[in-house]
């Protein structure tokens, strides 16, 4: 089916259908004549990105974002550092904080 038609059983505008394309949050599909074609797995897809929207109150713009810091290494490590920097992930413990801190307690207990 035609944007047009797709957008209707989507309830939303052709337009809106555009932008959600622009940010990467539909299936790449094409016909011969350039024009996109919808077909039930590009409105799943397109269902399932307006489910996602709803349940975590985040705009279309948001989750092309967390899908390209989940798909780009160097974004997610950015993002990641940023979390660490102000204090919304934990920095991840290497192996010699570890054993260092098991040797403080070891010692602490036999005080």
């Amino acid at each position: 089916m035609r944007i047009t038609e797709a957008a209707r059983q989507l309830g939303m505008s052709p337009r809106m259908l555009r932008y959600r394309e622009a940010l990467g949050l539909l299936p790449p599909v094409r016909d011969r004549g350039a024009h996109r074609r919808f077909g039930p797995e590009e409105l799943a897809a397109v269902g399932q990105a307006m489910e996602l929207e709803r349940r975590f109150d985040v705009s279309p713009a948001e989750l092309a974002f967390a899908l390209r810091a989940l798909s780009d290494p160097s974004v997610a490590q950015a993002v990641r550092e940023l979390g660490v920097r102000i204090g919304r992930i934990q920095a991840p413990r290497r192996a010699l904080d570890f054993e260092k801190e098991k040797a403080l307690r070891l010692l602490r207990n036999r005080l």
